[in-house]
C-alpha cells in the first residue's frame, strides 16, 4: 500500500472508530442515564482503551455535541438542496419526506437519548441561537413560502416533528425504528393532506 493509501485506510478507520464511539455512547447513554454513564464504561463497552476513547472525545459532553452537531449539518444539507429547487408539490412531497426519512434514519438514536435524558441534555448543549426549531422554521417556510396562514404553518411544523412525536409516543413499548418510521410519515401525510402530496421517503438503500 502507498502512503497515500495508508493515510486513507488510517483516517478511514479513524471516522469509523469516532462513529462507533457515539452509537456505543449513545445506547448506555439512554438504557443508563447519562449521569450514570462514565467515559470508562464507553470504552469497556467498545473494548479500546480509555486513552483511545479520549484521543476522539475529551468528554461525554463532547460526545453528545457532536452528535447534535452532525444532525444539524445533515439538515442544513438538506435545507441547503430544497433551497435551489423550484418550489412545486413534488418538492415538498419529497422534501418532507427526506426530512422524515433522514430524522427517522440519522437522528432516530439521538432523539431517544434526548427523551430518556432530557434534563441531563439542557444542561449539556449551551443555549444558542440556530439548533433544530430554527431549522424547522427555515423548512416550514421551503415547504410554504414566506406568508402562510397561521394555520397551515403550524401543521407543516407540526409534520415536521413528527418523528419526535413518535419516539416520545412509542417510549414504554416495543416499537421498532420502523413502527415509528411509519407512525411518523403517516402522522405527516394527516397534518399536510390538505395542503401538497403527502411525503415521499427515499427508496431503501
Amino acid at each position: 500500500m502507498t502512503k497515500t493509501g495508508q493515510v486513507t485506510a488510517a483516517r478511514r478507520k479513524g471516522s469509523q472508530t469516532r462513529a462507533d464511539i457515539q452509537q456505543a455512547a449513545l445506547s448506555l447513554f439512554t438504557e443508563r442515564g447519562y449521569d450514570a454513564t462514565s467515559m470508562r464504561e464507553i470504552a469497556e463497552q467498545l473494548g479500546i482503551t480509555k486513552a483511545a476513547l479520549y484521543y476522539h472525545f475529551d468528554s461525554k459532553e463532547a460526545i453528545v455535541l457532536s452528535l447534535f452537531q452532525e444532525n444539524m449539518r445533515a439538515l442544513d444539507d438538506l435545507l441547503d438542496w430544497a433551497a435551489s429547487q423550484p418550489l412545486t408539490p413534488d418538492l415538498r412531497s419529497e422534501f418532507l419526506g427526506r426530512w422524515i426519512d433522514q430524522s427517522a434514519r440519522q437522528g432516530l438514536r439521538t432523539m431517544r437519548f434526548a427523551v430518556a435524558n432530557h434534563a441531563a441534555l439542557r444542561a449539556v448543549m449551551p443555549p444558542r441561537q440556530g439548533g433544530p426549531v430554527e431549522r424547522i422554521g427555515r423548512a416550514a417556510q421551503v415547504l410554504l413560502g414566506p406568508d402562510a396562514p397561521l394555520t397551515d404553518l403550524l401543521h407543516v411544523r407540526m409534520a415536521l416533528l413528527s418523528v419526535h412525536n413518535a419516539v416520545v409516543a412509542a417510549q414504554g413499548t416495543d416499537a421498532t425504528d420502523d413502527d415509528i418510521l411509519a407512525l411518523a410519515t403517516r402522522a405527516a401525510t394527516l397534518l399536510v393532506g390538505d395542503l401538497f402530496p403527502a411525503p415521499r421517503l427515499p427508496a431503501p438503500e
